[in-house]
């Protein structure tokens, strides 16, 4: 019995992943814009697993990703503005610290901002790495990300509200 209920929440809770996140992937697909990056899986992932836990809630969520877009932005302009993050960085130059810098100043002020704000939310240090790197540092592509993550939060309310 136990395992039926083990498969069945499974099921449940990977369809639900794929559900948030089709949405985005959609989006990508129509628009080509980046609707879709590595930090809303693991937020897609507790809103399926832990949907009621307080690092859920939709505050924490959407303000602690807004604080990791904002620290990441001027981390990154501040610190390693025009530097590109490649594959293959060389070692030892100064652009490469500069994008090293830049990703832990990021990382050190969305920490900060989430305990000052009470947004907690693990996730949003990875989405203010991918800002505070370079991969998605335009103001037009932090509002692309805080657009995605308030698609995802609007569909994980919605699903509550259908579910009961």
């Amino acid at each position: 019995m136990r395992r039926t209920q083990q498969r069945r929440a499974w099921l449940r809770e990977s369809g639900r992943v794929g559900a948030l996140l089709s949405v985005l992937g959609a989006l990508v697909w129509f628009s080509g814009l980046p609707f879709l990056f590595p930090s809303l899986g693991p937020t897609a992932y507790l809103y399926a697993t832990r949907p009621s836990a307080p690092t859920s809630a939709a505050r924490r969520v959407v303000g602690g990703h807004a604080v990791g877009v904002v620290a990441g932005l001027l981390a990154y302009h501040a610190v390693a503005g025009g530097v590109v993050f490649t594959a293959a960085m060389t070692p030892t130059t100064v652009g490469t610290l500069r994008l090293a810098a830049s990703g832990v100043v990021a990382v050190v002020l969305t920490t900060a901002g989430m305990i000052a704000t009470d947004t907690g939310h693990a996730p949003a240090c990875a989405t203010t790495l991918i800002v505070g790197l370079g991969i998605l540092s335009k103001p037009m592509e932090g509002a692309i990300v805080l657009l995605a993550v308030g698609v995802l939060t609007a569909e994980h309310e919605l699903l509550g509200h259908l579910r009961g």
